[in-house]
């Protein structure tokens, strides 16, 4: 069973190399390594919003020097990335941004690679999905927690391109062979689940077309309304309770840096 889910994540990920491993976090904690391993200019780079809260944490324990890349509400400003990336050994960054837009992965791949930086696509909320494509990403990462598209509150990805640089890290950790079977029938699942959380989050955005809706153009898994007063505010929070939609509040790092309602379609089962 173990080798239909590898076999279905490389369909997935469009990557000959696929290891599974216990959280994402650890599948960021390991790209993290690997990006060392192969790369020794001193930064690494994250987007200043959209990403995650291990993004700013795990590069400093392998002696990189953090960069916030300046983006556009969580969305990779191209322009900007060609200013800083041939300085970084490698670029983390999360499609879609937030779980609320779709980035112009090819674009920003383009740009790195041109540069000498490596892409690790933290495909969590794209898994099973067009938005994660490891032609454009030198690793791939992501988890199968609560509330993610793979919703099984256990277990992550790392895929690669090439053969991973230290294969002795896979040893620190075991899988349950009593995980597998769940974990093949969410991911055979994921295409459909992040279809109709897709759908989902269309009619949120027609239902609030008269509110800010950030980035309401662009594919997601939840919705991000800003909001500029007290009264919007409340507005957005009554149509969430009366839709019985989970939300939480910004200012926050993985979502953007502003005030905004965050409402969590991924959430729904």
């Amino acid at each position: 069973m173990k080798a239909e889910i590898l076999k279905l994540l490389k369909e997935y990920t469009k990557h000959k190399y696929i290891r599974l491993t216990s959280r994402g976090n650890l599948s960021i904690f390991l790209g993290t390594y690997f990006a060392k391993k192969t790369n020794s200019k001193p930064y690494f780079l994250i987007p200043d919003q959209g990403g995650w809260l291990t993004y700013k944490k795990y590069p400093k324990m392998f002696g990189f020097t953090i960069k916030e890349l300046e983006t556009d509400q969580g969305v990779i400003n191209l322009d900007k990335l060609k200013e800083v990336a041939q300085k970084c050994g490698a670029f983390i960054y999360a499609n879609p941004a937030g779980y609320f837009a779709e980035q112009p992965m090819k674009e920003i791949y383009e740009i790195c690679s041109e540069a000498g930086c490596i892409v690790i696509l933290d495909a969590t909320g794209a898994i099973g999905s067009d938005m994660c494509n490891g032609e454009y990403a030198d690793f791939t990462i992501g988890s199968f927690g609560k509330w993610k598209p793979v919703n099984m509150g256990y277990g992550g990805w790392i895929s690669s391109k090439e053969q991973f640089p230290d294969l002795e890290m896979f040893s620190l950790y075991r899988m349950s062979d009593l995980t597998y079977p769940k974990m093949l029938e969410a991911l055979q699942k994921a295409p459909a689940r992040i279809k109709q959380l897709m759908d989902r989050c269309d009619q949120v955005k027609q239902d609030l077309k008269d509110f800010n809706v950030i980035h309401a153009d662009k594919k997601g898994l939840v919705v991000v309304v800003g909001y500029k007063s007290s009264d919007e505010k409340e507005k957005i929070i009554e149509y969430c309770k009366a839709q019985v939609l989970e939300f939480t509040e910004c200012p926050r790092y993985i979502r953007v840096e502003e005030p905004a309602i965050s409402i969590e379609i991924k959430r729904l089962e």
